[in-house]
C-alpha cells in the first residue's frame, strides 16, 4: 500500500491529484453532454482552436486562459456560421477544415514568428505536473459552473437534442440552451487545456463519457460512470507518469484509450451472451 501511495507524498503529486478531481468532474458532467449530443468531435477542434491564441498569449501580454477563451470562441462562432451558409459542406466538413487552420497558424506563429521552442510542447500537451493555482481555481469553478447549468438546463438539452421539433413546438428555448451548452464546452476547454494541452483535450472530455456509455443506458448513470471513469483515468494515468518518469497528458490518454477498449471487448460479449441465450 506504501508503494501505491508513495507518489502522492510529494507536493505537486498532491497538486496534480486536486486537479484529477476537479478535472474529472468537468470531464463526466459536461462530457456526458458531449456525447449525447454528438459533440465530441466538435470539442477536440475548439481544443486545438485555441492553440494560435496559447501562442500569441506571451508576446502580447494577455493571460493564457483569457486568449484559449477567445480562441475557441471565436472558433465557435465561425464553425457556425460557415455551416448556416452551407456551400455543399456539411458542419463535420467545416470544422475539420478550421481545425486543420487553426493548427497550422499555430505552428506557423510558434516556429517563424515567435520561435517559442520546447514551449510548443507544453501548449500542445499540458503539463499536470506544473500546474498553477491559477490553474486549480479555473479548474474548480468550471467544475462547479458544470454542475450548475446541468441541473439548470439539462432537461433542455435533453429534449432538444433528442426531439428538436417536439421541444420546439412546447416551447422550450432550445436556441438559447445550445448556446448555453456550447458556452460551456468552450470552458470546459479553457479548463482542461493547461493539465492535457490542445490536442488532448477530448482525453478528459470525451473519453470518459463515450466509456460510461458503453456500460449504462440512463443519464444519471452515465455522468456517474463518465466522472468516475475520467478520475480512474487521470489517477492511473499520474501515477504511471511519475513511476515512468513520462508527460502525465499523453499516459492519461493511453490509459484512457486502454480502459475504453476493455469496456467495449466487454459489452460486446455481454450482447453476445443475450444473443446466445
Amino acid at each position: 500500500m506504501a508503494w501505491l501511495l508513495e507518489p502522492f507524498s510529494v507536493s505537486f503529486m498532491q497538486r496534480a491529484l486536486v486537479a484529477v478531481v476537479a478535472l474529472a468532474v468537468i470531464g463526466g458532467v459536461l462530457g456526458a453532454w458531449i456525447v449525447l449530443r454528438r459533440l465530441a468531435f466538435f470539442s477536440h477542434a475548439v481544443g486545438t482552436a485555441t492553440f494560435p491564441g496559447l501562442v500569441l498569449a506571451g508576446p502580447v501580454g494577455l493571460a493564457p486562459p483569457l486568449a484559449a477563451l477567445a480562441s475557441g470562441a471565436g472558433f465557435a462562432a465561425l464553425a457556425a456560421r460557415l455551416a448556416r451558409r452551407g456551400g455543399g459542406l456539411g458542419p463535420d466538413a467545416v470544422v475539420g477544415l478550421l481545425l486543420v487552420g487553426s493548427l497550422a497558424l499555430g505552428a506557423v506563429l510558434a516556429s517563424d514568428v515567435f520561435a517559442s521552442g520546447t514551449g510548443v510542447d507544453r501548449l500542445l500537451f499540458g503539463t499536470l505536473l506544473g500546474l498553477t493555482e491559477t490553474d486549480l481555481a479555473v479548474a474548480g469553478g468550471v467544475a462547479a459552473l458544470a454542475c450548475a447549468a446541468t441541473l439548470l438546463l439539462g432537461r433542455t438539452w435533453l429534449a432538444t437534442g433528442f426531439d428538436p421539433g417536439t421541444a420546439r413546438a412546447l416551447g422550450v428555448p432550445g436556441v438559447r440552451g445550445d448556446r448555453a451548452l456550447l458556452v460551456g464546452v468552450a470552458a470546459a476547454v479553457v479548463a482542461v487545456l493547461p493539465a492535457v494541452g490542445a490536442l488532448l483535450v477530448a482525453t478528459l472530455l470525451a473519453v470518459p463519457a463515450a466509456t460510461a456509455r458503453l456500460l449504462t443506458h440512463s443519464l444519471r448513470g452515465l455522468v456517474a460512470g463518465a466522472v468516475a471513469v475520467a478520475l480512474l483515468d487521470g489517477v492511473a494515468g499520474l501515477w504511471l507518469a511519475y513511476r515512468l518518469d513520462l508527460p502525465p497528458g499523453p499516459v492519461i490518454a493511453v490509459v484512457g484509450g486502454l480502459v475504453f477498449t476493455l469496456a467495449a471487448a466487454s459489452a460486446a460479449l455481454g450482447r453476445r451472451g443475450k444473443v446466445a441465450a
